[in-house]
């Protein structure tokens, strides 16, 4: 096409974000992205043009001069919970409002990617607060275009569709998730496509609109469908899962935000599929909208490659395997503590100094300790496991020089600690989230 207009992404890197940017390029729009992180955005995008800086801190002026040059302002900004990181009010209402500000009096179009069932009175903060931030949009920038989506499935997992490909992966036994909920689902192709219709101008200024499948199913569906798709076997036997276990989990879930964990399992998305995501698409139609692809549409356009179910059983193995590392280290330090005589012991039998084999077996016990810690914090994770492997390679050369008998002790002291080192490569690999 021959059309050069300028559009600004708000989360080009996201989930939602990534597929605008491809669209639109491909319309021929010329695209720059919005972010907080650099390091995200260029592995996402290394050639596009960035803003890089925190929505909920720009200024009204920030967003003048980032707006500037712009025809069309996409934001597919957000959150799902409150979190250290996260502050849902500061996000969807307060950005929004100062954004507002910053387009008063000019004719750029803004697209405001919000979600199926946002209403005051919802029964989540997510909800709550997408919808203050839509009826903003409404008043002060009345050809703003909304579009609410319903459960987005594409290619890459995050979040809840990550949770739901873990799920439907599960061995041997079906776990049933309030299995009579209704849902629509929309592929992710259909809602950076219908992004890029609005961009277009195909669709009327004003217009505030659900984006969804034509029909809904039960969340047992769903999660049978795409089973089906990664190619494994229907499950022989499925239990339903108790609501008391699934609260019991969100709170856990919504505790490890607070460590900086964004957990699919949080009590956002466990109210939102208990409740259901259903949608009307009459005014997407009516709008001139396509009809978005069903359920089995989608799958069917989604590769479901070996690479798909490595990922689906890993998932759920990645917090269980940080459980473990964080266990692990933490009981060794605090027993190293305990017995803190018994393990200067071994040392000093071996020929090493009494004040040297003290601090040896202090700084083990407190570093192990420390490293236990640390991985349960999402931000240092990385550096824990790092930590992990650098020590346990230091206490097995120490170990050499002084203790070299422990590599035949029938307990294996040394053996031992090696598939630990291992593991905790495991959470390097693993720990990106887009």
């Amino acid at each position: 096409m021959s059309t050069r207009k300028s559009a600004i992404v708000l989360g080009a890197y996201g989930f939602i974000g990534a597929a605008c940017v491809k669209h639109l390029q491909q319309a021929g729009f010329h695209v720059t992205g919005v972010g907080r992180s650099q390091s995200a955005a260029r592995q996402c995008f290394p050639d596009l043009q960035w803003h890089f800086l925190d929505i909920t801190a720009a200024t009204t002026t920030d967003w003048r001069k980032i707006f500037e040059t712009a025809d069309i302002i996409i934001n597919a900004s957000g959150a799902l919970q409150d979190t250290a990181k996260d502050n849902l009010d500061a996000i969807h209402v307060q950005a929004i409002e100062r954004m507002c500000e910053a387009l008063q009096n000019t004719d750029k179009l803004f697209i405001q990617i919000s979600a199926a069932g946002v209403k005051p009175d919802a029964a989540t903060h997510f909800f709550r607060t997408k919808a203050k931030g839509d009826a903003i949009l409404q008043k002060q920038l009345e050809h703003a275009i909304i579009l609410r989506p319903a459960l987005v499935i594409g290619p890459q997992a995050y979040g809840g569709t990550a949770l739901l490909r873990a799920a439907s992966a599960m061995p041997f036994i079906g776990f049933k998730v309030f299995p009579e909920s209704q849902i629509q689902s929309i592929a992710l192709d259909d809602v950076a496509k219908a992004v890029t219709h609005c961009a277009l101008g195909k669709v009327p200024k004003g217009t505030t609109a659900d984006l969804a499948e034509a029909t809904s199913q039960t969340l047992w569906q769903l999660t049978n469908a795409v089973r089906a798709w990664q190619g494994f076997p229907q499950w022989r036997y499925a239990i339903t899962t108790p609501n008391w276990l699934l609260t019991a989990t969100s709170k856990l879930a919504d505790a490890l935000g607070t460590l900086g964990w964004r957990s699919p399992l949080r009590s956002t998305s466990i109210e939102t599929l208990q409740n259901g995501i259903t949608t009307d698409t009459t005014t997407w139609q009516k709008a001139g909208g396509f009809p978005c692809k069903s359920l089995n549409e989608t799958l069917s356009s989604l590769p479901g490659s070996t690479q798909e179910r490595w990922f689906a059983r890993l998932y759920l193995l990645l917090p269980l395997t940080i459980a473990c590392l964080a266990l692990f280290w933490l009981a060794s330090g605090i027993i190293g503590a305990i017995k803190f005589s018994d393990a200067q012991k071994v040392l000093t039998e071996r020929g090493m100094d009494q004040t040297l084999s003290l601090l040896f077996v202090f700084a083990g016990s407190i570093t192990d300790i420390t490293l236990g810690s640390l991985i349960l914090f999402r931000r240092y994770t990385r550096l824990a496991c790092l930590g992990m492997i650098a020590v346990t390679l230091g206490y097995l050369g120490a170990g050499t020089l002084w203790a070299m008998d422990l590599w035949a002790d029938p307990l294996g002291p040394y053996v031992k600690t090696i598939p630990a080192m291992i593991l905790a490569l495991f959470p390097i690999l693993l720990l990106e989230e887009r």
